[in-house]
């Protein structure tokens, strides 16, 4: 796993690099023993069913099928690779009528450039592999709601092959090359052509997603049936929106950031003032909400961002943080030297609270609070390193999540019919092909009510989730483009999300809404990848209101005009922000001790957010169902941990 000061890895940590045509490499799959000749067809999925054993897995997995099938352009070296899981024996290969309605998935990753067996392996897939590159059994595999496909997409990116020339241009080129790989994928396994498709994924697959449904929505006659598309985290608006904007309400979100300090608190507000991210969402929203353009600080210019991140959207974090970090004179500073520092960082502000933007950060809000947190915030100062993904994460060196050594092992290769061209690598940095991870097409924000419309004429739902602990892509940027976009006639939702939801153990899992064909979650106690870190609330939303009906959070028109909410709204979850439990995980390669700030200081805090804002006055519910919590405090905690009491905010 890629890791650096900040981790900024799998799903979005692929360099916007710049590559020459005659550098890149090609590859194309690999001819096994038993291939059909002639078109796709039903007599091909002998030939793709995984049949030899896999390494190390001593449990039983459902029947599935893997292997490579072309875009249909240029070469068919240009080609995706699948790995597909049957719900039940018979469920992918039969052509009984009475299959007709059952639902089928595809789980993709984003990037650009990440292989979704990130997805797989890490998330939701049949099985996981530890710390120790052994398989396990997943218990929440999404497999086990309806037959399931994790691709590799686009060309070349995993398992995935492309000729050097092939590698896609644009986004549009991404979504007709997957609909080309599922027009063949449904000659393998006709039953898919009309069961209901729920198109998932994550992160920068929030934008490869709805290109694809845009391709879809040009072709008279779709190779598939989509129902739903579904995107968690995802890359739908300009990188201003889902990472700068929403600052504050991270802040306010974990105030474990700044050390629960007021006067720091301020003074970030006031810059988000400054710099136009104070926007102000109503329900139905009655006017579109401005684009934001990037503003550069007055005392340099910080070309990696304004072009590499904000512009193309790739990320090129792994290498400024590193390099930020090594030459910064924070290296070298001990805890009091810090310390110091930091209270003369806030002596500053009196002179700096003047009504100007940060002249060093410019409206770079996000990078100003990382720098802040990894300068001065314990514990992410002393480990120097922050979890972009899930801000309660503090655990150095990370989890490993690797799954190239099961991947490229021989046995592997040869049961997925994998290619031998090339090794799998989690991400490659030349998606677009010269053009390297830098994404030449418009943000899908640019045609979302366009799309909305689409989708509310031929009935597929669009459903979007976040996690709340996500730093990255926070809750705030989905909720923008929710509220940007025009669907049912209306634009946004008329109500705010604010209905509560639980797992099926009883435990509050966040906020679920559905209105006029669209529905959002927020995932409580998770960041970015949220089927990894609460799979149990993650199982129940596939099931219950991706592949199923729950009404819950649902808008209902009432006789004299009114509406109403299915659970109703509660008024702890209709701020801005929806505050973190207080733990902040903590060790060395894996969970080992939590770290809860005194609960004067948070006190303090509470009263301070009180008077200041209305956006985190409330806790979250409790889970619906008693249930305890054995804790291990850090060690600067241990003093005091019998009067800690278990938090709820």
């Amino acid at each position: 796993m890629l890791c650096s000061r900040a981790l900024v890895s799998l799903a979005l940590a692929i360099l916007p690099l710049v590559a020459s045509q005659d550098t890149l490499p090609s590859s194309w799959p690999h001819d096994y023993p038993g291939k059909p000749s002639g078109d796709f067809s039903p007599s091909w999925q002998n030939y793709f069913r995984v049949t030899d054993p896999l390494p190390n897995v001593t449990f039983p997995l459902g029947r599935s099928y893997a292997g490579n099938l072309p875009v249909n352009r240029d070469s068919p070296n240009n080609t995706l690779f699948f790995w597909g899981f049957e719900k039940s024996t018979g469920s992918l290969t039969s052509t009984s009528a009475r299959r007709r309605d059952e639902p089928w998935g595809i789980w993709l990753n984003g990037g650009p450039g990440s292989s979704s067996f990130y997805g797989f392996f890490f998330e939701n897939g049949p099985f996981s592999i530890g710390p120790d590159w052994k398989p396990k059994r997943n218990e929440y595999g999404w497999d086990k709601l309806a037959d399931y496909f994790w691709i590799d997409q686009p060309v070349g990116v995993g398992h995935a092959t492309a000729t050097s020339d092939g590698y896609v241009a644009d986004e549009d080129e991404i979504g007709r090359d997957f609909m080309q790989f599922l027009s063949n994928l449904v000659k393998v396994f006709p039953s898919l052509k009309t069961r209901p498709l729920h198109l998932t994924g994550e992160s920068y697959a929030g934008t490869y997603i709805p290109y694809i449904l845009k391709a879809y929505f040009q072709m008279p006659n779709p190779p598939v049936n989509i129902q739903n598309i579904v995107i968690g985290d995802g890359t739908i608006t300009s990188g201003v929106v889902w990472n700068l904007l929403p600052t504050m309400q991270v802040i306010e979100t974990f105030p474990q950031l700044i050390g629960y300090d007021p006067v720091v608190y301020k003074y970030f507000k006031e810059q988000s003032h400054l710099c136009g991210y104070d926007l102000n969402m109503t329900y139905p929203e009655d006017g579109t909400l401005p684009d934001i353009p990037v503003r550069q600080p007055r005392d340099r210019t910080i070309p990696w961002m304004a072009a590499a991140r904000y512009r193309t959207r790739g990320l090129n974090l792994l290498q400024t943080l590193q390099k930020r970090y090594e030459e910064s004179e924070v290296k070298g500073l001990h805890r009091r030297d810090r310390d110091l520092r930091r209270e003369l960082w806030k002596r500053d502000l009196s002179e700096r609270v003047n009504g100007t933007i940060d002249p060093w950060y410019g409206c770079f809000m996000w990078d100003m609070v990382m720098d802040y947190a990894l300068n001065y915030t314990y514990p992410w100062n002393e480990v120097q390193y922050i979890d972009v993904y899930n801000l309660a994460d503090v655990v150095f060196p990370p989890v490993e999540k690797d799954a190239s050594v099961f991947l490229n092992d021989p046995a592997t290769r040869k049961a997925l019919h994998a290619p031998t061209s090339k090794d799998w690598v989690l991400g490659i940095p030349h998606t677009f092909g010269p053009l390297g991870s830098a994404d030449p097409s418009p943000v899908p924000i640019t045609f979302f009510t366009e799309l909305a419309t689409n989708a509310t004429a031929k009935n597929v739902g669009i459903i979007l989730y976040t996690g709340n602990n996500d730093f990255l892509i926070p809750r705030l940027g989905t909720e923008i483009a929710i509220q940007n976009t025009t669907f049912g006639g209306i634009q946004g939702f008329t109500k705010k999300p604010s209905t509560p939801w639980y797992d099926d153990t009883g435990k509050f899992a966040g906020i679920i809404h559905q209105e006029r064909g669209w529905k959002y979650a927020l995932f409580y106690g998770t960041g970015h990848l949220v089927p990894a870190v609460v799979p149990r609330a993650a199982y129940r939303f596939v099931r219950d209101f991706i592949l199923g009906n729950d009404p819950l959070g649902s808008v209902v028109q009432l006789p004299n005009g009114q509406s109403m909410v299915v659970g109703g709204q509660d008024p702890r979850l209709q701020g801005l922000a929806l505050p973190a439990v207080p733990d902040l995980y903590l060790g060395e390669g894996t969970t080992q001790s939590t770290y809860i700030a005194p609960a004067a200081t948070r006190a303090a805090w509470d009263s301070f957010i009180l008077t200041e804002t209305a956006t985190t006055t409330q806790s979250p519910p409790r889970s619906s169902s008693k249930s305890s919590t054995t804790r291990r405090y850090h060690r600067a905690l241990r003093s005091d941990a019998d009067s800690v009491p278990t938090p709820t905010s």
